[in-house]
């Protein structure tokens, strides 16, 4: 049998990380594209979390500031990190390891309590504050939208009854479930926005043809960089997604039905069977997110710019409605308020579930338990989504500001995508077999990515720090 860099990994295995199959849960992959969207399943989990604070918050507030000059850079931030998601992930179901064990096997160790680990690992501790900061201005957002529909209902008050209903939603730990709910939210915030563009055409507001053509003489305004980088981190697929969504392609099934490497012919039959199902997925969730988040930047650059609205402060969501109300009327405030919560929300709780799969994988790469104790993994999973939302209530009572606090976290995810692309470029190389590694163009445009991802996080650096 001829050596291949996974003959003798010391993975886990694909048993999903005994999430929930066995390991001799091999199966074909489908073999019609009807069959395929029956297997499709993570991308509406990633959407959900993906059109939501960037796309209400950072994309809508962009367009108030700039007007369609930026759409260009709209587009981009949408369309660039695909190719990311898609390898990453290609990686993780072919090779059985979890989204930190795959970066815990990056050259360069530092100590630890327990022993060295690779710094990645470290660079991903660091950003769970940034999260946490994140969490609470989504929640926070959240909490707003409800007491728009209810104006006697105090917000911090919104934002603690939901913080409530998250933690029960949440404490199944159960995927099918959330993926249930996350289906019903990300069909209607997507309908609703849509909506929200097509209803303003027929208003002073209309975006014209002129417009969207000024929207790409790929124009950067310096004035509003940090807002803009910020767009970037956190429009489209960002950085904490990217690993979310690995996750949630391992729940889904797809490394258990490729199965443990054997480098048989059977085996690479599956690998590609199933990778189809994977670039499907993400196809699926480009589709998703871009019908979703070019809408809002729409919004805020014909209606919020026109007005000299800027989003922000605890007035964030009301002031954001004024797409809606300033062309359609009073009666449209619930509609966008219905909208609204669906993102934010569940963003919310798409973003605390996705986190809490990663606290069992820290303690693991950390030395401090063991990779077979399922038990204890679910058991920090079910208590990390019953009190992680209660977290995000009390940073959202700290600041009170949903703009600042999500361009926080929206920078610090800018500032991961390149070492993403470089764990990926590296693990793919160094332990995938030559037969399943992307194609030369999925390659070579990794690594352009890499570069212009690694000059973005420079300027996020220069702009936010120096």
């Amino acid at each position: 049998m001829t050596h291949t860099p996974l003959e003798h990994s010391d993975s886990i295995g694909h048993a999903g990380d005994h999430y929930t199959q066995p390991d001799n849960a091999s199966a074909e992959p489908p073999q019609t594209f009807r069959a395929t969207l029956r297997h499709l399943g993570p991308c509406v989990i990633v959407s959900a979390a993906i059109v939501g604070s960037g796309e209400i918050i950072l994309t809508a507030s962009l367009g108030a500031a700039v007007g369609y000059t930026m759409l260009w850079w709209v587009l981009f931030s949408c369309w660039s990190k695909s190719i990311l998601q898609a390898e990453f992930a290609r990686y993780i179901v072919l090779s059985g390891d979890t989204y930190l064990r795959a970066i815990n096997r990056m050259p360069g160790k530092i100590p630890g309590p327990k022993g060295p680990f690779a710094w990645p690992v470290a660079v991903e501790l660091l950003g769970y504050l940034a999260a946490l900061t994140g969490l609470g201005g989504l929640i926070g957002g959240s909490g707003q939208a409800v007491a728009l529909l209810f104006p006697g209902l105090d917000p911090l008050l919104a934002v603690a009854l939901l913080a409530v209903l998250a933690s029960i939603l949440l404490g199944s730990g159960s995927y099918r479930r959330l993926e249930s709910v996350m289906l019903v939210f990300v069909g209607s915030f997507t309908v609703l926005t849509i909506i929200g563009v097509v209803l303003m055409q027929d208003t002073a507001y209309a975006a014209r043809a002129e417009d969207i053509v000024s929207g790409f003489r790929f124009e950067f305004s310096t004035t509003f960089a940090v807002l803009a980088l910020a767009a970037y981190g956190y429009t489209g697929v960002n950085s904490g997604e990217i690993s979310a969504y690995t996750y949630w392609c391992i729940e889904k099934g797809y490394p258990a039905r490729i199965g443990r490497f054997d480098n048989s012919p059977e085996w690479y039959r599956r690998a590609h069977g199933w990778l189809l199902v994977l670039r499907t997925d993400v196809w699926m969730t480009l589709l998703i997110l871009t019908a979703a988040s070019v809408p809002f930047y729409f919004l805020g650059a014909g209606v919020l710019h026109a007005l000299g609205v800027r989003p922000e402060g605890s007035d964030m969501i009301r002031e954001l409605s004024n797409m809606y109300t300033s062309t359609l009327g009073p009666w449209s405030l619930w509609l966008f308020g219905v909208g609204a919560f669906c993102i934010l929300y569940s963003t919310t709780v798409t973003s605390i579930a996705a986190r809490a799969r990663y606290l069992p994988d820290y303690l693991i790469e950390l030395g401090f338990t063991q990779r077979h104790r399922v038990d204890l993994r679910r058991a920090i999973i079910r208590w990390y989504c019953l009190i992680v939302p209660f977290v995000g209530l009390g940073f959202y009572a700290g600041f009170q500001r949903p703009v600042l606090m999500v361009t926080i976290a929206a920078c610090y995810a800018a500032v991961m995508l390149p070492i993403q692309s470089a764990v990926t470029i590296y693990l793919q190389h160094k332990r995938l077999p030559v037969q399943v590694q992307p194609k030369w163009p999925a390659r070579y445009f990794l690594r352009l990515m890499f570069l212009v991802q690694l000059f973005l996080a420079f300027a996020v650096i220069y702009f936010t720090v120096l």
